[in-house]
């Protein structure tokens, strides 16, 4: 009868091993902290073409999600990232095992979603829609990295023009700025008032 049950373990099929290539990927994607681009991926095996890179992205995204790992690998913020599965996500909070970034005030989330909505767009014109001097909460959202200066305006002075950075898209689980939901349904998530379309 053992050697029945050994027999039985032995004549599955084998998993399909992981290419030396996509094993090179995850161990670059498993120590950083922030999602990696393709283009950045590549210099690690710089002899490969761009087609073995997506190739050894594809394998590892299927490595993960057939062999039921706990984590997956996710398209994220113009790059690439190992995240805990979304369905475990709260069992680790909840045990306090997760790094947890500090919260954004309410007066900081409403910047950011006029910056992010109306960009590239200046400090006194972010000023004239809140209502409120910003210079200490534009200066959080810059040290957090979650927006960063991205020209000049050609107005008086040519002011500082501010927009979202890769970290604000990596925040807020985007993939690129095209998949910000609607302002008005973005309003009532935040609570706060509804950026105004910039002027055709």
């Amino acid at each position: 009868m053992s050697r029945n049950c050994d027999h039985s373990r032995t004549s599955r099929s084998p998993q399909p091993r992981v290419t030396t290539l996509a094993k090179l990927l995850e161990a670059a994607l498993f120590a950083s902290a922030r999602p990696i681009t393709g283009e950045e991926l590549a210099t690690l095996a710089p002899d490969e073409s761009a087609a073995a890179i997506a190739a050894a992205i594809d394998e590892l995204r299927e490595h993960y999600d057939v062999d039921g790992h706990g984590v997956e690998l996710q398209e994220l913020a113009g790059g690439w990232q190992i995240l805990t599965r979304a369905e475990y996500t709260e069992a680790i909070e909840r045990a306090q095992l997760a790094a947890r970034p500090q919260r954004l005030s309410a007066a900081a989330l409403e910047t950011l979603a006029i910056i992010a909505y109306r960009q590239p767009i200046s400090r006194a014109e972010i000023e004239e829609i809140r209502g409120v001097a910003i210079g200490g909460v534009l200066k959080s959202l810059h040290e957090r990295g979650l927006i960063d200066v991205v020209g000049r305006g050609e107005g008086l002075g040519r002011p500082l023009m501010y927009g979202t950075t890769p970290v604000f898209l990596e925040h807020f689980a985007l993939r690129h700025l095209e998949e910000l939901p609607r302002a008005d349904e973005l309003a009532i998530a935040l609570r706060v008032p509804v950026p105004e379309a910039a002027p055709e």
